[in-house]
């Protein structure tokens, strides 16, 4: 690692001197969940060796089959945000209800879904984690499930960690998006996507083809304009099935991710609190935008922990595009 290279650490200390005020008890809740994801990261990469492919035999919240990886990677989360102490209520993906701390003096309340993609861990493909990370809404009450059911508005930090060819944490805390890079040879996330930004367009899609059949008019439509443009060329199509994968080379290239409702899912697939505001957060923040279709996702008040909506992320000019269709529809 070269002299003049930035770690995690670093970053997060800079940032946190910054701040004359601050406790510290943030920076210490961002390096819990540096290292639940170097922990992660390690077991992903040597899955095959320890016998962690397959499923584990349960099914999560979401109705999707738990896999052995999903269980270790959700241990890691709760281990370290709980050893952290600086958490008051955990929200995962895979369990039916918040951890809730009623007696922590925690000041912080964290969504997290801690292995998305995980359907594709035995054919060895891209999968990440994603974390949302609220402010207790009231420091002079006990913890509640109030804490976690905020609006993405009113998330202080954001980010996923990528294990792909390499292993990338991408986070925001409100001034821009960061990205980091895992070198094996130090055990150090190390900065190497400074102030990410999104094109305004550019002319990849990203969505499951095989729902087009029950996809609503609008999304068809929509579809339909930019596969059989009526001039210039048609957009390629470029689809992971890992959001975590599938919105990180969005961020990079730019374009659209989708996932939309459709009639049999009128919600869609993805939840608003550890997958949707998460992504939305980010993208917003590197200049793009985050739409429902019909709403801006960071204004959605949640019902529960588990809701789902669905979800068009990516360039700014092609979110537009997608809601002109549905407010033509709606007419």
């Amino acid at each position: 690692m070269a002299d003049s290279a930035i770690t995690l650490t670093h970053f997060i200390l800079s940032d946190q001197q910054a701040h004359p005020s601050a406790s510290g008890d943030f920076s210490i809740l961002l390096h819990s969940v540096e290292i639940a994801s170097k922990y992660i990261s390690s077991k992903v990469r040597c899955a095959g060796m320890l016998n962690l492919y397959g499923i584990h035999g349960s099914v999560n919240e979401s109705g999707d089959k738990v896999q052995k990886l999903d269980v270790i990677a959700n241990d890691a989360f709760i281990t370290s945000l709980k050893r952290s102490r600086k958490t008051c209520c955990l929200a995962s993906e895979e369990d039916p209800e918040p951890i809730i701390f009623e007696d922590s003096t925690g000041h912080y309340a964290v969504a997290f879904d801690p292995l998305d993609g995980s359907s594709n861990i035995d054919v060895n493909i891209s999968i990440g984690s994603i974390f949302a990370i609220y402010r207790k809404k009231d420091l002079s009450k006990k913890a509640s499930i109030e804490d976690i059911l905020q609006p993405g508005s009113q998330l202080v930090a954001a980010g996923y960690t990528l294990y792909g060819s390499a292993t990338q944490l991408v986070y925001t805390t409100g001034n821009g998006v960061h990205g980091f890079t895992l070198d094996p040879s130090t055990g150090e996330f190390v900065l190497t996507h400074p102030n990410m930004r999104v094109k305004p367009k550019h002319p990849i899609y990203s969505i499951n083809e095989g729902n087009a059949l029950y996809w609503d008019q609008p999304t068809t439509e929509y579809i339909q304009s930019i596969k059989f443009p009526k001039t210039g060329k048609p957009y390629s199509l470029r689809y992971v099935g890992s959001m975590v994968a599938d919105v990180h080379r969005t961020l990079i290239y730019g374009g659209i991710f989708m996932y939309p409702g459709d009639k049999n899912a009128k919600d869609g697939k993805l939840r608003l609190l550890y997958e949707a505001n998460p992504m939305a957060m980010i993208m917003e923040q590197a200049g793009g935008k985050a739409s429902t279709g019909t709403q801006r996702i960071l204004d959605i008040i949640p019902r529960d922990v588990h809701q789902r909506v669905p979800v068009f992320v990516g360039s700014s000019q092609c979110i537009d595009e997608v809601e002109a269709f549905y407010r033509s529809f709606s007419n």
